[in-house]
């Protein structure tokens, strides 16, 4: 029985040197700690920093040169329109920056709440959208929000902004729209029908074509649609030329901005452009169809095309089929579709964009080209990859149903 009472104890023994470790240890830690050269070395506390200040202040704003928006994407708000951002706040808070002499930046949001939560955090300047808001927000201009702390901006906005600022902006905003936003000199659309005679710039839509595999006249036709044949046509977005290249995109093409309104080198950017989006759609079997989506892409971003196909393909249609997927370009325009998980960026002018490849379409024939077949009037049930054969433009014209019901007198 004496044996065992060491092994009883054993337990407490443990106990009692585990306790002594745990003191050596901690009063190791209150020993002061030296660096190589015999300095001590300060540890921060996290008691004694204070916490960052995540509300930058007006002069902090123009120093930075950088206003910084959070906003939601829609027609009201923010929206981009041929690579340039437009929307009524939008157009509003860009006056408010150029105004302060500061460059503007958009942080897009997916809802109120997060436009909230991101503003306290200090990730931006200003909320540009009419929102009702709480402590510690607080609203000003028209009905915008700043930290409560940023009091400094809240007032320059107050001084700012006045009742009419409103109504002339969404007036600025509805000419720009109605004229797509292009200053040019109208020419006619053809010189002369009968000898095949479009315009002056024939020889250079005949040379430069076989870029993107299409008929030359099909490149005349979108040329008239972008620039009535003005080589000197600018847009307010900053597209230039014949064929209204966009300075970001000449760079990508590799037209230099000194040159980007010479005709020839402008056409021959456009035709390299087109080849590239009927290459970015190449899984779209037939040739009309990628022929539509590409001018659609050219027109309003292939990234909002994309967001329409996954429409179609979500609600049991055909995303590779133009007649289908233009029905959802058009539905971009309502808040149920563009605001969908499925689409990613928002909002478009689709209306537009349909119209300006249904009138280039239109115009191809005019000028005797011969556009493939492609279904426009209504959606269809999607089953899959499409085995329809390509469509070219070499294809024979389907003969008509019926003769002519006039007889035609000929004299001899």
């Amino acid at each position: 029985m004496s044996m065992s009472k060491p092994f009883k104890l054993l337990p407490h023994l443990l106990a009692c040197l585990f306790f002594i470790c745990l003191i050596s240890c901690k009063e190791k830690k209150s020993e002061p700690e030296y660096t190589p050269w015999g300095t001590p070395l300060e540890h921060p506390s996290d008691e004694t920093t204070p916490p960052a200040d995540s509300t930058i202040s007006l002069s902090d704003i123009i120093a930075q040169g950088e206003l910084i928006m959070l906003t939601i994407n829609g027609p009201e708000t923010y929206y981009d329109y041929h690579g340039h951002g437009m929307g009524l706040h939008f157009m509003l808070c860009e006056n408010f920056a150029q105004k302060i002499g500061v460059r503007l930046r958009v942080e897009l949001c997916r809802d109120t709440a997060e436009l909230t939560r991101r503003l306290v955090n200090g990730d931006a300047d200003i909320i540009a959208c009419p929102i009702k808001c709480s402590s510690p927000l607080v609203n000003c201009g028209p009905q915008w929000a700043v930290h409560k702390d940023n009091t400094a901006l809240a007032d320059e906005i107050r001084r700012w902004y006045t009742n009419g600022m409103l109504t002339e902006t969404k007036h600025r905003q509805e000419q720009i729209l109605a004229s797509g936003g292009v200053t040019r000199r109208v020419y006619a659309p053809m010189i002369n029908r009968q000898k095949g005679l479009i315009s002056q710039w024939d020889h250079l839509f005949r040379k430069h074509a076989p870029t993107a595999r299409l008929d030359w006249r099909l490149l005349a036709a979108q040329c008239y649609q972008e620039s009535c044949f003005d080589p000197k046509a600018h847009s307010w977005a900053g597209a230039c030329g014949l064929m209204q290249i966009m300075p970001a995109t000449a760079k990508q093409l590799g037209l230099a901005q000194a040159d980007i309104y010479h005709p020839e080198k402008n056409i021959a950017a456009a035709a390299k452009y087109m080849n590239q989006l009927m290459q970015e759609f190449r899984d779209i079997p037939t040739q009309h169809d990628r022929l539509c989506f590409a001018l659609a892409s050219y027109n309003g971003g292939s990234f909002h095309v994309r967001d329409a196909m996954a429409l179609a393909k979500k609600y049991g249609h055909s995303p590779q089929h133009w007649g289908d997927v233009r029905q959802y370009i058009l539905k971009l325009t309502d808040a149920k579709y563009y605001t969908d998980p499925v689409v990613k960026y928002g909002y478009m002018r689709g209306t537009e964009t349909s119209a300006y490849v249904d009138r280039i379409i239109a115009r191809w024939a005019e000028y005797g080209g011969r556009p493939g077949r492609t279904r426009t009037t209504g959606p269809s049930t999607y089953t899959g990859p499409s085995t329809q054969p390509t469509v070219t433009n070499d294809a024979a014209p389907r003969p008509a149903k019926k003769t002519n019901r006039y007889r035609i007198k000929v004299d001899k």
